[in-house]
């Protein structure tokens, strides 16, 4: 049977992504592990180095995805099939070219763990994502920006002569454009990917990449890596180096008996163990299950677990509907754990051939009570069902396709590759960022660059996204000064780290601002992140309140909403931790009604009482009960609020807690 590549549709149960958050993400992004100086004192010398490089300082210039809910009906997706005799993968190039499916066609088992819907949680760098297959994550530590995001993607001639299925997209973090090529060959019962990041400035960059594949988790699933030892990092944000498979009296390499969410990332290539062959297999009790292999510039590989634990199981249930089981992820990357970045040099690339597809093993060996025979003989099996050489050959004949030009557009990602190609002039083949991509959002920019001047805008909205790039902020300086040219322009030098003249572009722009509340929001931000948090609480509560006497928002819905309601959020948040329970009760009293009914403003209602003193009413807030669709991963939010006001053992509905009780 020949490969083919066609589109398709996927119907989901689906919950809304919404809009996304108007406000510029000036903080450092929220609950990214970093590990604790007494941890980095026992890391290898390169683990130490590379995890204090790269490290965001904020998520500019992308947005924050913290629209959706948790209220799901038929969807309709985007995707695109790659088969063969062997093998069927399904992707979906609307969500960030998430592989949501590979069936091994001869037995007809799926190979991944498979979400029967699509529910957003606040698991990404910047909010939104989604359990499930397997996903590229490219930028920082953490899950990727364009977890939720559309990429490109076109049919490309693949070494072999049938297609070949290539995403495509430029990470606005770094400004790096990369690119994942799916090759599936005629013969092959093992899906290619063959990933390419490129640097096309004239300035080092941290690059950052790791690819997770959710597996089905089950009393009977181990998971096997070339490796006698790992560092563990759980959400106590300790890292250290543990013996493979047991430890504290139980064999970790079963995902379920581990009570807690953890990270084991493998010693795969121990001092003296150069040449290894990176690979990860998760079998179940058959000894059958999916092997993920790579050429060596992709050296790392992990194994995330949730724990037998109720939070992990109830972040499971979160996660998806119930009964859909659970599952486990193993993953490969470049750095020996997900704390760090490398660096990658002006004008290089870095690309590699990663490998997915079915593996059977001696289920005797491989759950055996030798751990050096039982992953001797997945390895074993490995070699024989796609022997390393193989991998290899596979990787140079990708190498010669990867500048390909694409042929049938399949899928169109963002504006912003063909913005930065268009003004910086990069040459970059086989991934085209057409002028034709060019949106909205992208269009005052491209004015920048042609006239000098930033325009002002035909009708009153939040301001649009910024851009924080050197070049960019070169041309907000010299740009004719206005306030929404000087509230950009402070933007992007608090990405620099300039934060005073930030403070002082913002405070300009006031000056004959109308609104005043972007740019006293921007400051509100700055004095509660630089340690003022009382002035801070002050403009948060003039800024609610410029927005709220705002003509302009009144019936618009969308951007409007959203600004409302983030920055509501914030003001209520700020005004509460800093003791003002009145000032706080007036921003409530300001939102429309329909957004008082946000989950959020429901929890944040129950901070309110509890400041008035009004216990018992805090507490039938959580009685009647609210659903947080953005709680983030490893906050106890939930359970520290309960505290607060009683002293009732926490309700299983709010207890995500991930870690042994203090």
């Amino acid at each position: 049977m020949a490969t083919t590549v066609r589109r398709a549709v996927l119907t989901l149960p689906a919950a809304p992504l919404g809009p996304e958050n108007p406000l510029p993400a000036l903080g450092a992004p929220a609950g990214v592990h970093v590990p604790d100086e007494r941890s980095r004192a026992g890391l290898p010398r390169d683990t130490a180095r590379q995890a204090g490089y790269g490290r965001l300082r904020s998520l500019l210039p992308v947005r924050i995805l913290d629209g959706y809910g948790r209220q799901r009906r038929e969807q309709e997706f985007e995707a695109i099939v790659l088969e063969n005799a062997h093998l069927r993968a399904t992707v979906l190039p609307g969500l960030g070219g998430r592989v949501h499916s590979l069936v091994h066609l001869p037995t007809g088992r799926e190979l991944l763990y498979r979400n029967p819907v699509f529910q957003p949680a606040n698991f990404a760098l910047n909010g939104a994502w989604f359990s499930g297959g397997i996903e590229w994550n490219i930028g920082a530590t953490g899950h990727t920006t364009l977890s939720c995001a559309p990429l490109h993607a076109a049919t490309v001639p693949a070494p072999d002569g049938g297609p070949m299925l290539r995403l495509w997209e430029w990470e606005r973090l770094r400004d790096l454009p990369f690119q994942v090529d799916l090759w599936l060959p005629g013969d092959s019962a093992f899906l290619y990917a063959g990933v390419r990041v490129r640097n096309p400035h004239e300035r080092p960059a941290p690059v950052y990449w790791w690819s997770n594949a959710a597996v089905p988790e089950d009393r009977g699933t181990r998971v096997l890596a070339p490796a006698d030892e790992a560092w563990f990092h759980g959400y106590e944000r300790t890292l250290r180096r543990i013996p493979v498979p047991e430890w504290q009296g139980a064999d970790r390499t079963y995902p379920l008996r581990s009570e807690y969410a953890a990270d084991f990332f493998y010693e795969t290539d121990p001092a003296g163990g150069a040449g290894t062959r990176p690979w990860i297999a998760a079998l179940d009790a058959g000894g059958s299950g999916l092997a993920q292999t790579s050429t060596d510039v992709l050296r790392g590989r992990k194994l995330f677990v949730w724990g037998s634990g109720a939070g992990g199981r109830r972040w499971q249930d979160w996660l998806t509907e119930p009964g859909s089981g659970g599952y486990a992820e193993i993953q490969a990357g470049l750095a020996r754990t997900q704390l760090e970045h490398l660096r990658l040099e002006a004008g290089a690339e870095l690309s590699w051939l990663e490998a997915y597809g079915p593996l059977t093993a001696d289920p005797a060996a491989v759950h055996g009570p030798d751990w050096a025979a039982a992953r001797a003989e997945a390895g074993r099996a490995l070699d024989a069902a796609l022997p390393r050489g193989r991998v290899e050959e596979a990787y140079a004949a990708w190498r010669g396709a990867a500048d390909t030009e694409p042929g049938e557009r399949l899928a169109r990602g963002s504006g912003w590759g063909a913005l930065e190609v268009l003004c910086g002039g990069h040459k970059l083949p086989g991934t085209p960022f057409a002028e034709s991509d060019l949106g909205e959002e992208q269009l005052p920019w491209l004015e920048l660059w042609r006239s000098g001047a930033f325009p002002v805008p035909d009708r009153a909205a939040p301001p649009g996204p910024s851009l924080v790039a050197p070049h960019w902020r070169d041309m907000l300086e010299t740009a004719p000064a206005d306030p929404l040219t000087e509230y950009h322009l402070g933007v992007a030098q608090w990405h620099a780290g300039d934060m005073a003249q930030a403070v002082r572009s913002w405070e300009r722009g006031l000056a004959g601002a109308a609104p005043r509340w972007p740019l006293l929001r921007c400051l509100a931000a700055a004095d509660t992140l630089t340690g003022d948090p009382v002035r801070g609480a002050r403009r948060y509560a003039e800024a609610f309140a410029d927005l709220a006497a705002d003509p302009a928002r009144d019936g618009r819905g969308g951007a409007w909403d959203a600004a409302e309601s983030a920055l509501g959020r914030e003001a209520m948040t700020a005004l509460l931790e800093t003791g003002r329970p009145a000032e706080a009760r007036s921003v409530w009293d300001r939102l429309r009604p329909a957004l008082r009914e946000q989950p959020r403003f429901r929890l944040l209602a129950a901070l309110l009482l509890a400041a008035e003193g009004h216990m018992a009413a805090a507490r039938r807030v959580f009685e009647d009960g609210f659903e947080l669709p953005d709680l983030r991963e490893g906050d106890e939010i939930l359970a520290e609020v309960w505290s607060r006001i009683t002293d009732r053992p926490l309700p299983p509905a709010y207890d995500f807690r991930m870690r042994p009780p203090r």
